[in-house]
């Protein structure tokens, strides 16, 4: 970060304490010196330049002015101006960020011009006063940390509830904010209409702070979170072996609302793992079973995005290798937990508080903190090791998948796997093969999409769909009419055999 450099005003002999007593703290405070450098003239080493155009070349260098007035007026130029009033006006006619800090209650004893300075500077500055080196580093302590607050260095609230100053309510999806409001109201009995209005869902969630826009309102609905909040992203990456190495087979970096990034994240791992199918002989449809339980990998993710630190430079990282999952991000433990208390029951303590409660309830999360347990005792279930959780350069958790396929020998007749092609099969991705596994009758877009455990249209669309369709493996079921909701699709000749023989060939 550039540092911000503050210029103390006045090199009049009677402040000569009270500068140095600024200017060592604000260099030995831990917050101030790591946004601050503070100017004095007398820290100048002699040099041949003229002094009245030394400090206004300082002042016009920094980026706050400080204006230290007593009761001296100072030494006059031929214009019977003082260099503290010189500085003052070009740091006014320059729009620099100005504190004026007047020693002494009484005004009857300061020179008039002092006097007059005082009044040019009233008309549009807030002044403090002081009477002790102690006062003024406490004052002066005081603002600068408002300053920082006001240019969104330094916070005392979570991050998601800090205002968006650049955003406006036409940079929101609404949608999105519709189908939140559906989707809340359906799931957990949301108290406001369907027809309110989207500035009372977004007052109602406390996602507008003083006319602005918060920050988990565009990571929830904006069209484009990422022109604000640029690392608020998923990278997805799969390996084959069980290192990062190059050329990646498959990566993507996900873009959108939290929602979207846990739908396209969740959707990404599902497609590369394995996938059992079973029979129709407990309903219509077969049954669906990944290798890794679809709710320990949503868990895993929404974690990563809802509890993450959005201040970091980092993004979330999903990363599936031959013998596990990781997901990564720039984010940690609060203090009251530990990875131990992770295992058991403990409270939820979210990073992001705003952004955790329109998450709840759509039930993307739990409030209850059950979250981690969850993922044990299912990993445990699918007879997988229990996960890992670790704290390096952020928050890690680590999900190993089974050392043989992840599914029993009994079932191994109807395993589709999202990795591995054979010799008949050839360049048919895992993707497509578990779309036709899935299909044993008529079904429409939505239907199979259910069948698979999948959220994401576009992925659906674009990674199981149209190569399927594209192969001549599926077909429409209403081909004249592509777009019709009453469109279904079904196994070809091609796609029917295509499935006979990767079960001949499993």
């Amino acid at each position: 970060m550039i540092p911000i450099r503050i210029f103390i005003s006045s090199v009049q002999e009677e402040f000569a304490e009270e500068r140095a007593a600024l200017r060592d703290y604000l260099r030995g405070d831990a917050l101030m010196r790591r946004f601050f450098v503070v100017f004095l003239f007398e820290d100048l080493p002699a040099a041949d330049r003229r002094p009245d155009t030394t400090y206004l070349e300082e002042v016009g260098r920094s980026d706050l002015y400080v204006g230290l007035f007593g009761e001296e007026y100072g030494n006059e130029d031929a214009e019977g101006i003082s260099a503290t009033e010189h500085e003052f006006d070009f740091a006014s006619s320059e729009g620099k960020y100005r504190l004026i800090y007047l020693k002494g209650a009484s005004d009857a004893v300061r020179h008039p011009k002092m006097q007059a300075l005082i009044g040019k500077a009233q008309a549009g500055l807030i002044r403090k006063r002081f009477n002790t080196s102690a006062e003024l580093v406490a004052g002066l302590y005081a603002a600068l940390v408002e300053y920082l607050e006001e240019k969104q260095l330094i916070r005392f609230c979570p991050f998601d509830a800090a205002p968006c100053k650049k955003a406006t309510p036409d940079d929101l999806d609404h949608e999105r904010i519709a189908w939140f409001l559906r989707t809340a109201r359906r799931a957990r009995q949301f108290p406001l209409p369907e027809d309110a209005s989207h500035l009372e869902v977004l007052e109602h969630l406390k996602l507008i702070d003083n006319g602005y826009l918060t920050n988990a309102s565009i990571l929830l609905f904006a069209r484009k979170p990422q022109d604000f909040l640029l690392t608020s992203e998923v990278k997805c990456a799969h390996f084959h072996g069980t290192e990062v190495a190059k050329p990646i087979p498959s990566y993507q970096v996900y873009k959108g609302t939290v929602f979207e990034l846990v739908d396209q994240a969740v959707d990404f791992v599902l497609s590369k793992i394995n996938l059992w199918v079973g029979t129709r002989a407990e309903g219509p449809q077969a049954p669906v079973r990944y290798e890794i339980p679809k709710e320990v990998v949503t868990e895993a993710i929404v974690n990563a995005v809802a509890h993450r630190d959005y201040t970091s430079n980092g993004s979330v990282q999903v990363m599936l290798f031959a013998d596990r999952l990781e997901v990564w991000n720039p984010g940690r433990l609060p203090p009251t937990l530990t990875l131990e208390r992770l295992r058991v029951a403990h409270g939820s303590v979210p990073g992001n508080p705003l952004l955790a409660e329109p998450m709840y309830l759509t039930r993307y999360i739990e409030r209850m903190g059950t979250g981690t347990r969850d993922m044990i005792r299912r990993c445990v279930d699918a007879g997988l090791p229990e996960p890992e959780f670790e704290v390096t350069d952020g928050f890690m958790i680590t999900i190993r998948r089974s050392k043989s396929d992840g599914i029993t020998p009994s079932k191994k007749a109807d395993q589709v796997t999202g990795e591995v092609t054979g010799e008949v099969t050839g360049e048919v991705t895992g993707e497509v093969r578990s779309l036709l596994a899935v299909m044993k009758q008529e079904s429409s877009r939505h239907e199979l999409q259910k069948y698979l455990q999948l959220k994401s249209e576009s992925n659906f669309r674009t990674l199981y769909l149209k190569p399927a369709t594209d192969a001549g493996l599926v077909e429409m079921t209403i081909p004249e009419k592509p777009r019709s909701r009453l469109q279904k699709y079904r196994l070809t000749k091609k796609g029917r055999d295509l499935l006979a023989a990767i079960k001949n060939e499993e």
